[in-house]
């Protein structure tokens, strides 16, 4: 495939933003206490009798809004052409205030967002984008690399693993005050740069 990735400015957002994030939930990863977490805690696959579709943009009002939403002056876009079109898209936060994610630290990027669009998925388009907001990370002093997705993300999961990225943090009850997302476990990824 012909893939072209170019850095984007603010201006770029609205192109990133007609890239589909949306995907269908056919499994999940459920988290298991053991010994009421004591002993830890295990995750396995489990299937879902009733698959359905997640929309992250449908809760924040996607890439479009974040300017609005925070100082986006230490953030990298990152957008994939292919047959002329974009067909995915990368952010990458640092030191940006407000930005919890990033915990007070200058040493540390969060990988905002990734999408590419369904037509394009499982080509190395993923890949490629994820090279990029590592080596620009990089290119800031940073040491580390953040992740957050949930459960729901089975897909995005295995991809982060399959970068080489560690599961630090599971969070059972980080969405538990927003409604639509409440039964979701948040699952922080760490890559060591």
């Amino acid at each position: 495939m012909d893939l072209r990735i170019e850095r984007a400015g603010v201006q770029g957002l609205v192109e990133y933003a007609c890239i589909p994030i949306t995907f269908t939930v056919t499994s999940i990863f459920d988290v298991e206490l053991v010994n009421a977490g004591l002993g830890g805690m295990r995750m396995h696959e489990k299937q879902l009798t009733s698959p359905y579709m997640k929309d992250y943009d449908g809760y924040d009002g996607g890439p479009e809004r974040w300017p609005q939403r925070f100082d986006i002056s230490n953030w990298a876009f990152f957008l994939a052409y292919g047959k002329n079109r974009p067909i995915g898209g990368a952010a990458v936060a640092f030191h940006t205030p407000g930005v919890n994610m990033l915990v007070n630290r200058k040493d540390l990027a969060v990988l905002w967002d990734i999408r590419i669009h369904p037509d394009f998925r499982r080509r190395g388009v993923g890949s490629t984008l994820f090279r990029y907001a590592v080596e620009w990370a990089q290119s800031k002093g940073c040491t580390q690399l953040k992740i957050e997705t949930q459960n729901v993300n089975v897909p995005a999961c295995k991809f982060y693993a399959k970068q080489g990225c560690h599961l630090g943090e599971i969070d059972r009850y980080a969405y538990a005050g927003h409604r639509q997302v409440a039964d979701e476990i948040m699952l922080i990824w760490y890559l060591n740069l």
